[in-house]
């Protein structure tokens, strides 16, 4: 499956809403990385695309990517070294776990906003806006392998 049409137009212009809004009171980035598929550990290629995406280059080291793999029903989420440093320890697994409950019942534009959502909120708890705050990384979904 082309990873561009896991998501109707309609349902990736509610997602970019969802990250824009989730981005609105906080220094943190979020992105959403669409594939096919994932060979390996979903974990790890989260990673790699972070790298590739170049989202480690944020000033505070806040950004945070949510990977998923359409065809093999995989996703993970990566947050860099700022924001992983001040999140409970199942942070991360309790995201995932909200957005699995509804990717069950194949509402997964849900999923995906109730994640980032949920991000959004530990990013504003640690990185406030500040007034000189500037959106380092694109809002825009990625798309590809």
């Amino acid at each position: 499956m082309d990873p561009a049409k896991f998501l109707s137009k309609e349902e990736q212009q509610q997602i970019i809403r969802a990250i824009q809004e989730a981005e609105k009171e906080t220094s943190g980035e979020i992105r959403l990385h669409i594939e096919s598929r994932c060979k390996d550990d979903p974990l790890e290629r989260a990673k790699a695309i972070f790298q590739k995406l170049k989202m480690h280059q944020t000033a505070l080291r806040n950004g945070v990517i949510v990977y998923l793999a359409a065809d093999d029903r995989k996703f993970a989420i990566w947050g860099d070294k700022g924001i992983n440093e001040k999140v409970p320890e199942n942070f991360w697994e309790d995201v995932k776990e909200a957005m699995a409950e509804l990717f069950k019942q194949n509402r997964f534009a849900e999923g995906l906003e109730k994640g980032i959502s949920m991000i959004g909120d530990k990013l504003k708890e640690y990185f406030p806006y500040q007034s000189d705050d500037v959106n380092e990384l694109s809002d825009d979904i990625s798309f590809g392998d």
